[in-house]
């Protein structure tokens, strides 16, 4: 699942994207409000978590405007402000939760979780099939013909990237962005090393191959008669 992360504190917002990404999600990371917004508007998030106050526009402007947009992504809001008036303004603009600095990952993991939950209005957003492979995203559980299928939180990210983008060639850079956050080096074989691990859990033993190859271009999931 896609999460946005705005935080203008180095060090929080680097322990946040960490933490999350280490649990297995796609987190993009800005430092203002005015990047907040355009992300926002501009990708498919599952959560936006918000400091509320940041350079540019403050947090509970980016809900505004986010609101004021019709999306109705779930929005928590990270703040060191804890004065009753504070948490109710943010409730009042469409916040659906609310966390204290100082925090520990712990709560914020499961108050994370819990929103997804109650964010998820469609079982398609939260479990998705692709002939007999089963992936629920939730409880990070992939199932191939009955068969329960153990992933890393990193390849668990990959094949949730692949399944989102099913029928897509997803070159290296993208996926290196979107599943290690890093830029693509053309020097390394992460990437291949990475897709050859998962497919060898999700493809290998079964006549069905899922994960193709496509020469000088990068990777895709889709079952052969589409591919």
């Amino acid at each position: 699942m896609k999460l946005l992360v705005a935080e203008d504190e180095p060090k929080i917002g680097t322990y946040v994207q960490q933490g999350l990404s280490e649990a297995g999600f796609n987190v993009d990371r800005v430092t203002t409000g005015t990047e907040a917004l355009q992300h926002a508007l501009s990708e498919a998030y599952d959560l936006l978590i918000l400091d509320v106050m940041m350079p540019g526009l403050d947090g509970w402007e980016v809900l505004r405007r986010v609101r004021a947009a019709g999306k109705d992504v779930p929005v928590l809001f990270l703040t060191a402000r804890d004065r009753v008036e504070d948490r109710v303004k943010g409730l009042e603009l469409g916040a659906d939760d609310y966390l204290i600095k100082p925090f520990a990952f712990s709560e914020l993991l499961a108050r994370v979780r819990t929103l997804l939950r109650r964010g998820s209005s469609a079982p398609s957003q939260t479990q998705m099939k692709i002939a007999d492979l089963e992936v629920d995203l939730m409880k990070r559980r992939a199932i191939r013909a009955g068969t329960r299928i153990d992933l890393t939180a990193k390849e668990f990210a990959l094949l949730e990237l692949l399944l989102r983008r099913r029928g897509e060639v997803l070159p290296k850079s993208l996926i290196a962005s979107q599943v290690w956050d890093m830029n693509f080096d053309s020097d390394t074989n992460v990437i291949e090393v990475a897709v050859r691990r998962l497919r060898a859990k999700i493809d290998d033993a079964f006549e069905l191959k899922l994960i193709h190859t496509v020469r000088g271009m990068g990777y895709m999931l889709d079952t052969p008669e589409s591919a």
